[in-house]
């Protein structure tokens, strides 16, 4: 490979890099003939987490490839921009520039922006309350929203466990807590990072019951245990350049102060120091939603208590509800999710489709095994609540009991023969 060839190449690379990258690789470029070096520079630049803090003079130019929300509002509004810019950092330091990096670094995101901490979702909410409008449908200029997490309020009857337990191989309920007075992960700093871990690993050391576990640090674990998170899925991933981590600045001195919990029977997991200060996960196998969920409830009341008797709270807005890093997990930030074996729904492409019309119709949202985009192993699709704010937690769940009960009795009815695909499209498009 020549230097013609790399400068052809470096076209693609510049804007995944900041402006510093991109002076300390075009100097390079100048100053050698030496093509591995040069090479050797650019991945270098490319892996590194310590992401700069980017201070944009004006407005950035934006491409047909920016998908963002945040590029939209910013496009739209003439002015905005430098109106914000003009209004200063918030008193963590978290400025405007920072908010949107990782939408102009990463043009595919949805989002495109994220928050720093408490202060900048009252601060910059010009640019974040028409993104949560166009991700949630919810206007934040009107509406507040409300929490609920009393888990007797949810219904499943006896007959609706039998039916999930007969069709659901797992369930999970999860969502972000974040501590008060402390900046968010894509604003901090290694000092507020730390103290945030020490709040919620003593948290987790008060633990009882059930809840009782584990906290693996990060940045020491070892092989056994490194093998053992990976092998149940536990061990969040290391943030790369095409993810929100990387450029919102939340992968910086990765791994320090990070961590992940879990209770003994690895029913309750809890991750430190990811995208938000902490992702409460509550699972079990087979469909008693209603376990899970108070699980779930149990695990949110102990770290709320142990922030309270730490002096501070967990982050919370009467408009927003939970606060976090990411505008689209507001509200109750919450995914209740089933793991449902769904055979003739995965018959054909068409009846896959029609699996998604049936969801939408009852406010769910249908993945595959792996995730969006992903394919149902075994016939197994990932379906939870499409919505996050505007309704409480106990509703959210309920909607989800409510509308896979629904699911699978389409799907029994199917494999029974007493519907077909285009009756059950054609109810559901009503």
């Amino acid at each position: 490979m020549s230097k013609t060839d790399i400068a052809a190449l470096y076209e693609n690379v510049k804007p995944k890099l900041y402006d510093s990258q991109q002076k300390e690789l075009e100097e390079k470029f100048k100053s050698t003939d030496n093509v591995a070096e040069i090479l050797d520079l650019c991945n270098k630049l490319l892996k590194n987490p310590e992401v700069p803090n980017a201070e944009y003079a004006t407005c950035p130019a934006f491409t047909p490839a920016h998908k963002s929300l945040m590029c939209k509002t910013l496009s739209s509004t003439p002015g905005l921009f430098e109106k914000l810019k003009n209004a200063g950092p918030t008193a963590k330091g978290f400025t405007i520039s920072r908010a949107i990096q990782t939408g102009v670094m990463t043009p595919h995101l949805g989002v495109g922006c994220t928050a720093g901490d408490e202060e900048s979702w009252e601060k910059y909410k010009e640019l974040y309350y028409p993104v949560i409008k166009g991700w949630h449908g919810f206007d934040p200029a009107t509406q507040s929203h409300k929490s609920d997490l009393d888990p007797t309020k949810l219904v499943q009857s006896a007959e609706q466990t039998e039916l999930f337990n007969k069709y659901v191989a797992s369930t999970r309920v999860r969502a972000a807590r974040n501590v008060s007075g402390y900046s968010l992960p894509a604003g901090t700093n290694d000092e507020d990072r730390e103290k945030v871990c020490q709040l919620l690993t003593a948290a987790f050391a008060n633990f009882e019951g059930d809840l009782a576990g584990t906290f693996y640090p990060l940045g020491t674990l070892t092989d056994a245990q490194k093998d053992m998170l990976l092998n149940n899925g536990y061990l969040f991933q290391i943030p790369k350049t095409t993810n929100l981590l990387w450029h919102a600045g939340a992968a910086r001195s990765w791994p320090k102060s990070r961590g992940i919990f879990h209770n003994a029977n690895h029913t309750a997991l809890c991750w430190v120091n990811e995208e938000d200060h902490c992702r409460i996960i509550s699972m079990a196998k087979g469909g008693n939603i209603k376990d899970v969920f108070d699980r779930f409830c149990r695990i949110s009341a102990a770290l709320a208590k142990s922030a309270e008797a730490n002096g501070t709270k967990l982050m919370y807005s009467e408009k927003l509800g939970y606060l976090g890093t990411c505008p689209s997990n507001l509200g109750t930030g919450l995914r209740a999710s089933v793991m449902v074996k769904l055979t003739k729904f995965n018959e054909t492409e068409h009846s896959r489709k029609v699996l998604e019309k049936v969801c939408d119709k009852f406010d769910l949202q249908p993945r595959g095994s792996a995730g969006e985009h992903s394919a149902a192993v075994e016939d197994k699709f990932d379906v939870s609540n499409k919505q996050r704010i505007g309704f409480t937690e106990v509703q959210l769940v309920q909607k989800m009991i409510d509308g896979c009960t629904k699911v699978i009795q389409y799907e029994e009815a199917l494999a029974k023969g007493t519907t077909t695909i285009a009756q059950v499209e054609a109810e559901v498009s009503v």
